[in-house]
C-alpha cells in the first residue's frame, strides 16, 4: 500500500518522469547484458508415455484436516509466537518462541493446500507445554525497530514435511489461538512454478509492538524505518497470508501442477534461485523488493521464465536487508525517503520508491503495469474477451464484475518504462482521490519467450472467495478468476508463454 502522503508524492512524480524520459525511458524490456537462456517448453506427442503424478497431486490425495483455522484470537497477548527462520528446507528444524498469559499451550503444524476442499493437512503436533509470559516488546529508538527479546520455547522438526506454505497454530489453555507462518522451501525449482510467499510485505505491515513501516503510536512520522522478523505478527498472526495468498495456493495445488515454494527472503539471498524455474507466481500483494530480488527475477524472465503478478502495487518499494541477533536477512529496511543514512555513500540502494530514485527503475519495467492510487473500488471490465487467457470463461466485451478492482490498482502507463508488446485485456474505469482513471490487466512477452501477466487489482485473489470476499464481488467473479488463473498457470507450466501466445500490442488503441 502507498499511504495518501505517498500517493501525492507519486502523482507529483509523473511530470518529472516525463521530463526525465532519458532516465526512465519507454519501449522494450531492460537488457542487463546477461545471455538469453531459453527454458524449453514441455513437449507432448502421441508417443509420449502417460505422465506420473506430480508431488503436489500425491500430497493432496492425502486426507485433509478441516479444523485448521484460528477460531478464537483471545486478548492481545494471550498467546503469540514467532519462528527463528522465515523458511527451512525439508528436514531442517527451527526454534519457536512462544509467550502466553496462561499456564500452558499446544502447537499444531498445518500444510496449506487443497486436500479435497479441506485446504490443509496437519503434519505435526506437540504435546502440551508449560507457558510463560515473555518480556514486552523492545523498541530501538533510531529506527523504531520492534523486537521480542524472548527465550526459545521448543524446537520444531520438519522431518517428512513436504515443501509448502505452513501455518503453526498455537493454542493456549484458555482456548485462545494464533498462527505462526513458516515456509518449507523447495530445494529444486527446475521445471516448476515457484510460489513466492510475500514475507517482506507481511512484515512491513506488521504492527506488533506498536510500529510498522506505515505507522507508530504517533502516526506516520513515528513509523519504523526497519522492521524485524524477530517478533510475532499482529492480529491472528497470518492476516496477509490468508487475505492475499491462501486462496491462490489452494487453487494451484488443486490443479496438481509441478509447484515449488520459496519466499522474498530466499529470492534475495539466493541469486540463482529462479534459474531453472518454469514460472514465478507473485501473489496478491508483494510490494517490498530488494535490488537482488528484482535483478534475479528480471534475469530469469529474460531467460524464459514466465511470471504471474496476481495482485496490484507489486514491486513498488525498494528495500534492503540486514541481520538481527537471530540470523541474516531478518531485518527489512525501508526509510521511504532520502533520510536513509546510506544516501551519500550508496545512492543506488536508498530505500525510496523505485520510481522516485535518482535513477528511476519503475516497477512497470518488470510488471508491465504502474501503481497509481489507493483506496479505490470499481467493477472489473473485460476488453479482449477472445484473449487466450479468457478461454472457457464465455465473457463478452464490456462485461463487468462488480467490486473486483480495489483497494489498490495498477494501469499501463506508456509515459514510464513499459515492456512491449503489451496487451491490455481488461480496462476498468475507476475514480480514486478525485482522479478519474482506469485499472488494467495486462500481458506482455519478451524475446526469450517468457510471458508476464499482471492482474492490476489487489482483489484478484480475494475474488477467488466469491461473495465471501465482500465489496460486491460475486460468485460469477470467483468462477471467472479461477478459470483465468487456471489457464494462466497451466500455460506457465507448459513452457515459455510467448512461444505459444505472443502478445499483440494494443496499448495505444485501448488508451494508457
Amino acid at each position: 500500500m502507498v499511504d495518501h502522503r505517498g500517493w501525492r508524492l507519486a502523482a507529483a512524480c509523473v511530470p518529472l518522469l516525463l521530463v526525465c524520459g532519458v532516465l526512465v525511458g519507454c519501449g522494450g524490456p531492460r537488457a542487463d547484458g546477461s545471455p538469453v537462456r531459453r527454458v524449453p517448453p514441455a513437449v507432448t506427442t502421441s508417443s509420449t508415455p502417460a505422465r506420473s503424478a506430480t508431488e503436489v497431486e500425491v500430497e493432496n490425495a492425502r486426507p485433509g484436516t478441516p479444523d485448521w483455522r484460528v477460531r478464537k484470537v483471545g486478548s492481545e497477548h494471550e498467546i503469540e509466537g514467532f519462528a527463528d527462520h522465515v523458511s527451512v528446507l525439508p528436514g531442517e528444524s527451527f526454534r519457536l518462541f512462544v509467550s502466553t498469559t496462561t499456564k500452558g499451550f499446544t502447537v499444531e503444524a498445518f500444510r496449506m493446500g487443497w486436500y479435497g476442499g479441506a485446504l490443509a493437512r496437519r503434519v505435526w503436533a506437540a504435546p502440551r507445554r508449560p507457558g510463560i509470559e515473555q518480556a514486552p516488546a523492545r523498541v530501538e529508538g533510531r529506527t523504531n525497530t520492534v523486537t521480542a527479546p524472548w527465550k526459545p520455547s521448543l524446537t520444531v522438526p520438519t522431518q517428512d514435511w513436504p515443501a509448502g506454505s505452513y501455518l503453526l497454530r498455537l493454542r493456549a489453555d484458555s482456548g485462545a489461538q494464533r498462527y505462526v507462518p513458516i515456509t518449507v522451501r523447495s530445494s529444486d525449482l527446475a521445471g516448476k512454478i515457484a510460489i513466492l510467499n510475500g514475507t517482506t510485505t507481511w512484515q512491513a505491515y506488521n504492527l506488533w509492538g506498536g510500529h510498522s513501516l506505515y505507522e507508530g503510536p504517533y502516526g506516520y512520522e513515528s513509523r519504523s524505518r526497519a522492521v524485524s522478523f524477530d517478533r510475532p505478527y499482529d492480529k491472528d498472526g497470518a492476516v496477509k497470508f490468508m487475505a492475499y495468498e491462501q486462496p491462490a495456493i489452494a487453487l494451484a495445488e488443486r490443479l496438481g501442477l509441478p509447484l515449488a515454494y520459496t519466499t522474498d527472503n530466499d529470492l534475495h539471498a539466493r541469486p540463482g534461485l529462479l534459474d531453472q524455474a518454469r514460472g514465478l507466481a507473485v501473489l496478491g500483494h508483494d510490494e517490498y523488493w530488494s535490488t537482488e530480488m528484482r535483478k534475479a527475477t528480471t534475469r530469469a524472465r529474460d531467460a524464459g521464465m514466465n511470471i504471474a503478478f496476481l495482485g496490484a502495487n507489486e514491486v513498488n518499494r525498494h528495500i534492503r536487508f540486514d541481520a538481527t541477533k537471530l540470523g541474516e536477512d531478518r531485518l527489512v529496511i525501508c526509510y521511504k525517503g532520502m533520510d536513509d543514512p546510506i544516501a551519500a555513500k550508496r545512492p543506488a540502494e536508498v530505500t525510496i520508491d523505485w520510481r522516485l530514485a535518482a535513477k528511476p527503475w519503475p516497477e512497470s519495467d518488470l510488471t508491465g503495469v504502474f501503481y497509481e492510487c489507493n483506496p479505490a473500488e470499481a467493477a472489473y471490465v473485460v476488453t479482449r474477451p477472445r484473449h487466450w487467457l479468457f478461454a472457457g470463461t464465455r465473457v463478452r466485451k464490456g462485461q463487468r464484475f462488480p467490486g473486483m478492482v480495489g483497494p489498490e490498482y495498477d494501469r499501463v502507463d506508456l509515459r514510464v518504462k513499459t515492456p512491449r508488446p503489451i496487451e491490455i485485456i481488461a480496462h476498468s474505469p475507476v475514480r480514486c482521490l478525485n482522479l478519474d482513471s482506469h485499472a488494467d490487466s495486462a500481458y506482455y512477452t519478451v524475446p526469450s519467450g517468457a510471458g508476464v501477466f499482471a492482474a492490476g487489482t489487489m482483489r484478484w485473489v480475494c475474488a477467488m472467495r466469491g461473495r465471501r470476499c465482500g465489496h460486491g464481488v460475486t460468485d460469477s467473479a470467483k468462477h471467472f478468476v479461477e478459470r483465468v488463473t487456471e489457464t494462466l498457470l497451466r500455460g506457465m507450466a507448459a513452457g515459455p508463454l510467448g512461444l505459444a501466445h505472443p502478445a499483440r500490442d494494443n496499448a495505444e488503441r485501448v488508451g494508457s
